[in-house]
């Protein structure tokens, strides 16, 4: 049986009709006016109006209202404005506010709107208030596109076919300052989450297989290509076979230490492959890992010294290691499909 949610209106209307009903059986106005809750003169219109223009005039009509300023083609054609950018109309930087758009407006189509009216007009054309993703400038869009689409697929192969461990590598800061998200708290009293300022921090390196495995090594000092030597034969330790090791090029993946442990006969078990050139995205590990750690596994906590944050930094670690699924849900984040995650 469908059904459908009432408007203010629909109760209204019935009780015009069913006042002119009840008058067709003979009743009079007085007592359809008992029965429906109406006034008597209200009656008395609805029977004059019905009797005048018909059962339509006891429809519910609604109001015309203010017409419309911008034609529908009009408004369209917003859209299509706004898909060259700020910068084309000759704003800095490359962001829409409503205020900017008003002007848009006014200068492509003469009409005048303050920009609440703006503000519904955009969310009509299916056009949200968002925070950008900031990209480097020197990507390379295609070479990103075919590293996804091609060679990831072919590394994924790869590993299987020689058994070795695929893992991505990446490094992040943890500092003392906390990381901060939305909390409850009483109405007006905003919270307050004391912090030492200070840019002490943590180094760490990890790295996470589509199976759902987190290594990491953490260091009270900037991290090396000792540091990633140290990570690679940890790696090795671990996982008990040959790697294949996916990370950025940073200088601490290619000089020194690097070279050296290759050349001593590092390269029989570690193969080492770059991700293309600013292209995060591509990474688990800076798709998902580092923000949940640092915004969901320790939100809100602040650390008074190293001490106390390595402390907690290895707490979250922890944690998430128990959540195998999440981290595999970090391939999806950045695009990869991992085909079982077995590998």
């Amino acid at each position: 049986m469908e059904s459908r949610t009432s408007s203010p209106h629909d109760w209204k209307e019935w009780r015009r009709l069913r006042a002119w009903e009840l008058k067709r059986h003979g009743w009079t106005q007085h007592d359809i006016a008992i029965a429906l809750g109406a006034s008597a003169g209200a009656v008395s219109q609805w029977m004059r109006a019905a009797a005048t223009d018909g059962l339509d005039a006891l429809r519910h009509h609604a109001s015309p209202g203010h017409p419309a300023k911008l034609t529908p083609e009009q408004r369209l054609l917003i859209a299509d404005c706004l898909w060259h950018g700020a910068e084309a109309y000759g704003f800095r930087g490359d962001v829409w506010t409503c205020a900017r758009v008003t002007q848009v407006i006014e200068k492509e189509f003469g009409v005048s709107y303050h920009k609440d009216r703006v503000s519904r007009v955009l969310k009509e054309l299916g056009w949200t208030p968002q925070i950008p993703i900031i990209r480097a400038i020197q990507r390379d869009e295609v070479a990103i596109a075919n590293w996804r689409t091609e060679m990831w697929p072919r590394l994924l192969r790869q590993a299987s076919r020689e058994r070795r461990t695929l893992v991505f590598v990446d490094e992040s800061g943890f500092y003392l300052l906390p990381g901060v998200v939305r909390t409850y708290g009483p109405k007006g009293q905003t919270p307050i989450v004391d912090e030492k300022q200070s840019r002490d921090h943590l180094s760490v390196m990890a790295g996470v297989t589509p199976a759902g495995k987190l290594y990491t090594l953490v260091r009270q000092e900037s991290l090396s290509s000792s540091h990633s030597v140290v990570f690679l034969k940890h790696l090795l330790l671990e996982t008990g076979t040959k790697l294949l090791v996916i990370w950025d090029g940073s200088p601490i993946h290619r000089w020194g230490a690097v070279q050296e442990f290759l050349a001593e006969g590092g390269a029989k078990r570690v193969h080492l492959e770059a991700m293309p050139g600013y292209a995060p995205d591509l990474s688990p590990l800076d798709q998902g890992c580092w923000q949940h750690l640092k915004h969901v596994e320790m939100r809100n906590v602040a650390c008074l010294d190293l001490e106390e944050l390595h402390l907690e930094v290895h707490l979250a670690i922890g944690r998430l290691r128990q959540k195998a699924r999440l981290i595999r849900s970090f391939f999806a984040a950045a695009g990869l499909t991992l085909r079982g995650g077995k590998v």
